[in-house]
This record gives structure tokens, sequence and C-alpha cells, in this order.
């Protein structure tokens, strides 16, 4: 029986993280502009993806953040032959010398800061704080990188800041994804230990280990003692990256973890994963999705962006995850919706016989 003391929010926060992050909107399209010129280039003839973004200059993973933003913002469109083109309303005002062009007029924002450091992240492809004269990546850590999480104020900081969605999310999730005979959950890179308290409270049978740095789990032992679920956590210190995977655990949850990582981070997180699950063990990825078209929606494009600026990822399609989850041997299942644009894409080990 779920327990009593969970409670829900009345309402969905998805708007306030959409205003939050407006300001990413007007980065990406002065960016693209008055900096790349994306709707110059394409009036001389349509492109591919892939041409465009080697045109520009651009990663793979840059490219993407930026073309599927344009697109969600209904100023690029994809031809019948799947190439790019400016919509109409973009071919009448966003390229240079038009009749009714507006270009200049947004161009006026391309030497303010905001715009400056969106076109740095674009053109180096790094997030903010990886050159080895800054304080270091914020908010992800792997071997070798210098990462702001290892110290303990700006770990305890951003852990805490992190805590203000995942309390409203986590007892959604945990009342709307089935847990039922489970035994052991691996909560990984589980943060402040929020989802794992909220199955822990539903389903009181279940045990839970999360897997985190150091500095980190300092913040997710006093969440678990001050909601009295500590004796059924184990706190267990790793590079998700390097270390074993705990055994036993027949329950995997990635909650907004993967958008932290490129392709190949995710897909290696993914296999690592997979093989320390027993047949029929689970893995949940909680995460946002853009669509399969890649073509918005708009408030999971701008958070895209958000993450591209602040970590080594970005956000993905369900289908991209659905693809990585096959490769592993994954069966998944339809996405369960929880709040603020995310869901849970649930995925089952089976062997084959």
């Amino acid at each position: 029986m779920p327990d009593s003391q969970i409670h829900c929010p009345r309402t969905d926060p998805a708007a306030i993280f959409e205003l939050y992050r407006g300001s990413y909107t007007t980065a990406l399209l002065t960016a693209a502009v008055a900096e790349f010129r994306v709707f110059d280039r394409l009036a001389r003839g349509a492109k591919t993806e892939q041409q465009l973004i080697e045109e520009l200059g651009l990663s793979a993973r840059a490219g993407n953040v930026l073309l599927v933003a344009l697109r969600a913002m209904g100023l690029l469109e994809v031809d019948e032959s799947g190439r790019l083109i400016p919509t109409d309303i973009a071919r009448e005002h966003l390229i240079h010398g038009g009749e009714f062009d507006v270009s200049d007029y947004v161009s006026q924002t391309g030497g303010t800061e905001l715009v400056r450091e969106m076109v740095e992240r674009l053109r180096t492809n790094r997030p903010a704080g990886a050159k080895p004269d800054e304080q270091g990546v914020a908010f992800i850590y792997k071997q070798g990188m210098t990462s702001a999480m290892e110290q303990e104020a700006a770990a305890r900081k951003h852990t805490l800041a992190l805590a203000g969605r995942a309390k409203n999310v986590a007892p959604i999730l945990a009342q709307r994804v089935p847990m039922g005979g489970a035994n052991v959950l691996l909560d990984v890179a589980g943060g402040t230990g929020i989802y794992s308290i909220a199955c822990l409270k539903r389903y009181p049978k279940l045990r839970a280990i999360i897997w985190d740095r150091p500095q980190v789990l300092k913040v997710a032992k006093e969440f678990a003692e001050a909601d009295g679920v500590a004796d059924r956590i184990q706190f267990l210190a790793c590079d998700m990256f390097a270390d074993a995977v705990p055994e036993g655990c027949d329950l995997m949850l990635l909650s907004n973890v993967l958008h932290d990582w490129d392709i190949p981070e995710c897909k290696m997180l993914i296999n690592r994963l997979t093989a320390a699950l027993p047949d029929q063990g689970r893995l949940l990825i909680h995460d946002v999705y853009l669509n399969d078209a890649m073509n918005g929606p708009l408030s999971v494009a701008m958070y895209s962006a958000n993450l591209f600026c602040l970590t080594e990822g970005r956000a993905y399609s369900a289908a991209e995850y659905r693809s990585w989850l096959k490769e592993a041997a994954l069966q998944s299942a339809e996405v369960i919706p929880t709040l603020a644009h995310c869901g849970v894409l649930p995925a089952t080990k089976s062997e084959a016989p």
C-alpha cells in the first residue's frame, strides 16, 4: 500500500521552467542570425543537416542543439528530400537584404554577454568552466575532469538546487511507475536521493543504493535521515564510468543523468548497467524527451540548450534512447509521463534462451 506520507504537488512547475529557460531562445536565435547566418546560407540552397553543420564548423552535438532549436521555433523545416530550408516566416524576415528583413533588429543583441557565451559554447563544444584556467565543470564528473562536484560547498549548493525540481517530480514517479516485486533499487548519480526516498516510502519492502560522488552523498544522507528511511539505503561513492556496478540490484534508475553526457558516454553507461542487471531486471530512464522528428517541443529544445551550456550532453529523443537500449539487449516500453517535461522510459532485460 502507498505510504500516507507521500504528497504530490497539485500543479506542474513546467511553465516556470519554460520561463526560466527563455533566455536560450534569444541567445540561439541571435547567434543563428548574427554569427552563423544560418538563414542566409540556406537561402542559397537547401542542405542536409550534416552539410550545414560542417559548413558552420560545429560539432554534431552543437549542431543538433542549434538546429533542433531553430526547427522548434518554426524557422527551419525539412523538405521532401530531407534537406533543411527556411520556413516562410524565416525566408521573408531573416535573410539579409530582403524587403521585409528584420535580421539587423535581431542582431542588436549579438554583442551581449548572453549571446557571446552561447557562440563560445557552440564553437568550442565545451561546457562552461571546462577550460583549465576556470573553476571546473560545475555539474558533472568523470575521471580526468576538474569538477566543482568534488568541492564540498559547490557540490552541496548544486545538489540542493536540483532538489527543488526533484521534490516535485519524485512522488509522481513513485506513484506512476510500478515497482512491486523489485528488491533493490540502484539510484545512479542519485544526488539528494529524493527519488529513492519517494520509492522507498511507496514500497516498504524495497531497499536502495544511492550511487554518487562522496560530497553529494553527504547531502543524500541528510535527506534520508530526515525522512526516516536511512536504514534502508546504502550510500555508495563511485565513479559511475569506472567503478564496478553494485551487484544484486534488480531495478536501476537513471533520473536526469544521461542528458549530462554525449552519446558515447550514454551508450557506455547503459551497457555497463545492463551487464549488471539480472534477467527480467529493469532499467528506468527518467528524463526529458525531444520528439522523434527532432523539431521540438520548444520547451525541451531550450532545456537542451541549457544542458549543452552546462554539461557535456543535450536532450535526446525517445527514439535515440530506444536505439541504445536495443543495442544493449533491453526491451523498452512506452514512456510514462511525470512532471516538468519529464517521463520514464522503462526497459527490461530478457536473456536469450
